[in-house]
């Protein structure tokens, strides 16, 4: 969704294939061994498709799954609706927050929102937004039933432009938040914060949110990789990132990354739990591309994307980071991953191989538009999208070629 003007064509030259070798080789993990269990079935033999259950919502922007078997749909003025399989969307939003929310940019909003691990216990959910006046980027929570009592944990100034915000959040594994935020917005890095470990802008940041610490409503986890680094932001987790406005957590508290590009390519990054504190690229890189070269530097280690698409002179925008399947409706698709580009709508399917990097394919599209891919208590997939206001349940297909019809992974 974000504004990004194009670059020249020279820039294109050195633009490596859709699928980039992993920097680092798979280890034995939950992701490991659904590719191991479907290795069998090449990605190009699955299918998407969608079926619109809901309509009518305001810019749906996040979605997130409950307990109960509802989801809470995030609108982007500050509104949460609520959808259940057997009732549909319910007419009145069981939050409100727009009075606390700047919306004066087309990407600036509610943007993120998830339920505490003991959300059936406490009610407590969490979220991000742009604050009023000036479009702070905010993580905060509240019980969902009473928003008087919202708390702010964490702001970082965003004031200048209006894009480039992040704003998921998501618990992982190890209970604690992740929370991504964008690099300042415009174009080109204007305040050089992809590299910078002094400023949260750009990065996925990783907090404890059971304890606090000192004036502080959260602590920062002992693991976090930068808490002795002079002068560096201990909340950082990841940096080198320009608008990751989605990721996702899968079951072996790895996070999926889609970070949206300048105006060369897309891009979508897999981060083990063991690589915190590893550099994505930006500005440096726009996925595998140089972009910067001011902004390299000798010796520093920069962790390549898994899977990139060009962005110049085609129908793709903007990448819409989505989810690992772990659903049982489809067992050919476990441990495979599903993005969507908000402009050209394709399915991108990736999935980590057995002995090593990744294979990716093309299996169809979904509705116009996706701007958030969700679960529900089940493990099935949906889909938001923007301006039409719908909400999709999406099914994942197995589709055996024809007799004699040759299949292939790029």
């Amino acid at each position: 969704m974000s504004r990004r003007r194009r670059r020249t064509a020279a820039l294109m030259a050195g633009l490596l294939a859709l699928v980039s070798p992993a920097l680092v080789s798979a280890s034995p993990s939950a992701s490991a061994a659904d590719a191991s269990r479907t290795r069998s079935v090449p990605l190009t033999e699955l299918t998407v498709v969608s079926e619109q259950v809901a309509y009518g919502l305001q810019r749906p922007i996040a979605i997130t799954g409950l307990p109960d078997g509802r989801m809470l749909i995030a609108e982007k003025d500050g509104t949460v609706r609520a959808y259940h399989p057997d009732t549909g969307l319910a007419a009145e939003p069981v939050l409100d927050l727009s009075a606390r929310i700047e919306t004066n940019d087309n990407e600036r909003g509610l943007l993120g929102i998830t339920p505490a691990p003991n959300f059936a216990r406490t009610g407590m959910l969490y979220v991000s937004y742009t604050s009023r006046p000036a479009g702070a980027l905010t993580l905060a929570r509240l019980p969902i039933g009473n928003p008087d009592r919202l708390q702010v944990l964490l702001t970082q100034e965003h004031a200048e432009y209006g894009n480039h915000n992040g704003g998921q959040v998501a618990f992982g594994r190890d209970g604690y938040l992740y929370w991504s935020t964008g690099d300042g917005g415009h174009a080109n890095d204007p305040f050089k914060a992809g590299q910078d470990l002094s400023t949260l802008l750009g990065k996925i940041v990783r907090i404890d949110v059971n304890r606090a610490c000192g004036a502080k409503p959260y602590c920062v986890p002992a693991g976090n990789p930068f808490i002795r680094k002079p002068g560096a932001r201990p909340e950082i987790w990841l940096y080198g990132l320009r608008n990751p406005w989605k990721f996702s957590v899968d079951i072996d508290n790895s996070l999926w990354i889609g970070d949206v590009g300048q105006g060369l390519v897309e891009e979508v990054n897999h981060i083990r739990p063991w690589q915190g504190g590893a550099n994505l690229g930006w500005s440096c890189k726009e996925g595998t591309p140089v972009f910067d070269p001011e902004q390299c530097r000798a010796g520093v280690r920069y962790v390549d994307p898994v899977f990139e698409y060009e962005h110049y002179m085609t129908e793709g925008c903007s990448v819409t980071g989505g989810v690992v399947y772990r659903g049982s409706r489809t067992p050919a698709a476990r441990g495979t991953y599903f993005a969507s580009d908000y402009c050209s709508t394709v399915a991108f399917a990736v999935r980590p191989k057995p002995g090593g990097g990744y294979e990716s394919a093309t299996i169809g599209n979904f509705p116009i538009q996706p701007t958030a891919f969700g679960t529900d208590v089940h493990g099935e997939l949906y889909v938001l999208s923007d301006l039409p206001g719908w909400l999709s349940r999406v099914r994942i297909e197995h589709v055996p070629p024809a007799s004699g019809e040759v299949t292939g992974n790029r």
